[in-house]
């Protein structure tokens, strides 16, 4: 279980830097400076406690995927596929080419602003929360790596477990930034971001290990069908 927690809530807290640069500016916008500080806090609160209801959402949508992918015995190299993808994207990243493009990517993108602008006029903090799940929707490149960790999770239940942890995960930045707002240095915010592309190598390699079975506890165990496969019969 340790496999799952740690790498799903370390990745929320290293995206948590790109999403300050990313979604910063609807965290900035929150309508609770008007509000009295308790009130202030439940918003901000409500408002990524939204966002890590749709991530998780998302995650049992695509559990039900990775279900399939483990019936089929095909998540061992769906794991090796989704390691060598996170890897370049970091490439992508380091040398500043597109080497991988998402059609469709622009109309969701606009599809979701619009809803997200639409609650952005909230008039009380319970619409915060949709305000929250709407952000969740918004395309982004961590959260589909997520996603990836996610559908390699085994279960349904464990690719819900991964992508709410990666949600738990952005909340203690996301939070203070939707507290203090633009008081936070943009020199600070942008040495975070500088975190994200070694984290996500680390990530990419350790779904490449998870995917190779080479019967490492914790970094790449032996996957149930081939412990079964290398079970010797005594009858």
């Amino acid at each position: 279980m340790w496999q799952l927690i740690i790498p799903a809530f370390a990745l929320g807290l290293f995206s948590s830097f790109h999403c300050v640069g990313m979604c910063g500016a609807i965290a900035f916008s929150l309508p609770v400076n008007h509000l009295s500080k308790p009130k202030k806090i439940a918003g901000i609160f409500l408002y990524n406690l939204g966002r890590i209801a749709t991530y998780s959402t998302i995650g049992f949508l695509f559990g039900l995927i990775g279900r399939q992918l483990y019936i089929a015995g095909l998540q061992q190299w769906f794991s090796i596929i989704a390691g060598i993808i996170i890897m370049l994207a970091v490439l992508q990243y380091v040398f500043r080419k597109p080497l991988m493009h998402l059609p469709g990517f622009g109309k969701v993108q606009l599809l979701v602003q619009n809803l997200i602008g639409r609650f952005l006029r909230a008039k009380n903090i319970g619409q915060l929360f949709l305000l929250g799940m709407a952000n969740g929707l918004l395309p982004c490149g961590l959260v589909y790596f997520a996603v990836m960790g996610a559908v390699a999770a085994g279960s349904v239940l464990n690719a819900a477990l991964f992508m709410g942890l990666f949600g738990l995960g952005t909340l203690p930045a996301m939070f203070l930034f939707g507290y203090l707002g633009m008081s936070i240095n943009v020199a600070i915010r942008n040495k975070m971001k500088q975190a994200v592309p070694y984290f996500l190598t680390v990530m990419g390699m350790l779904l490449i290990l998870r995917g190779l079975g080479l019967g490492i506890p914790y970094v790449s165990p032996l996957l149930p069908h081939v412990v079964q496969e290398g079970a010797v019969s005594c009858h």
